[in-house]
């Protein structure tokens, strides 16, 4: 609820911009011809606090994103990143959650 309460666009935009706008985006530390390394900031840090949370929760007992942290943690990524790439796969999911709600609510009257 809380969450419904902070990103009220959630089901309304697309995974990308729900992604901006909690801030687990990676946005480029890019100029000129260097590129740099992508960081994830800005963005709402209530949302991105509760999602990463949530995260570590549901890479325990949730079985598909149990099987992706571990893919990510054998290809030797850090634990941030993991925790990152499951708080974003999260969003994703209540995103399209809650675009099926929306349009179910809004063909049912």
């Amino acid at each position: 609820a809380r969450l419904m309460a902070e990103l009220p666009e959630i089901g309304l935009i697309s995974n990308k911009a729900i992604a901006k706008l909690a801030g687990l985006a990676p946005i480029a530390n890019d100029s000129g011809k260097r590129a740099g390394n992508r960081h994830v900031r800005g963005g709402r840090a209530g949302p991105r606090g509760i999602l990463f949370i949530v995260a570590a929760i549901a890479a325990k007992f949730d079985p598909h994103l149990k099987t992706f942290a571990q893919r990510l943690q054998q290809a030797g990524k850090p634990k941030m990143l993991i925790r990152i790439a499951l708080a974003r796969k999260l969003l994703v999911i209540l995103n399209a959650k809650a675009r099926d709600a929306r349009s179910e609510f809004a063909n049912a009257t």
